[in-house]
Order: structure tokens, then sequence, then C-alpha cells
């Protein structure tokens, strides 16, 4: 049977960003082609399934959704992932004029490598670095 075809389990569905801004930190990450910003979306992903902040969208941000721009400036906090030194994520907030409340370059931790291959050792690495620093 082809991977693609198998069932996938019942999806967890999250609450509107829009919705729960007020009440949530939200995490804005890099998922760039490397594996820092793969690790940086995966850390997204496992803040947001922990119930430590609600992953949106930050290309949403870039091409200024005004939604977006509204749950930005609504937010608890917004945490900035940035998967390298071009903290391209960090950019996406500064040049729309929002608040950056925590960010992290995760190529300040794992060497960065032209690779989409990751290990969750190192998500949870960061994650709980996030945790900690960002007090989550």
């Amino acid at each position: 049977m082809c991977v693609l075809e198998v069932e996938a389990a019942k999806p967890k569905i999250l609450s509107l960003c829009h919705e729960v801004a007020e009440h949530e930190n939200m995490v804005w990450v890099c998922d760039g082609a490397a594996n820092v910003g793969q690790v940086g979306h995966e850390v997204g992903v496992l803040l947001t399934n922990l119930g430590k902040a609600r992953m949106c969208c930050i290309t949403a941000v870039a091409a200024s959704s005004k939604p977006h721009l509204e749950i930005a400036e609504r937010a608890k906090k917004n945490i900035v992932i940035n998967g390298c030194a071009n903290r391209c994520a960090s950019k996406v907030f500064e040049n729309a004029g929002e608040k950056i409340d925590y960010e992290i370059v995760i190529s300040k931790y794992l060497k960065k490598v032209p690779t989409l291959d990751i290990y969750m050792g190192d998500v949870k690495k960061i994650a709980q670095t996030i945790i900690e620093e960002a007090k989550l």
C-alpha cells in the first residue's frame, strides 16, 4: 500500500487565531529550505500541540493580510522563530511594524545544513529553550 493511501488519524482542530489572539502566545515561524527552517516549523507545531502557543501564518503578515496584522497586534505575546541569521521571520514583523516579544535564531544552537532532514531531539531542545526564555 502506498503511504499516501493510508488513512490519517482524525485531525486536531485548532481554535481560529483571530478568535483567541488576546489569550494566546502566537508563534510565527521560518519554514526555510534548510534544517534550521524545518526545525523552526516543527517547533511551532510542538509549541501549539503542547498548548504553549498558537502557530499562525507569517506569510500572511508579509502579504499585509489585515486579519493577521490584527492578530499580531492583539496577541498575548508574539514569539518569532528564525531559522538562520538572515532573520527573515523577524524582518517580516519589523517591516509590518509589529512588536516582537521574543525571538530566537535557531542557527545559534544548530549548524545550518542544506537538508530537510531533522531530528526530534533538536526540535525538543529548541522548544524547551523557547519555553524557558520566553516564559511560556
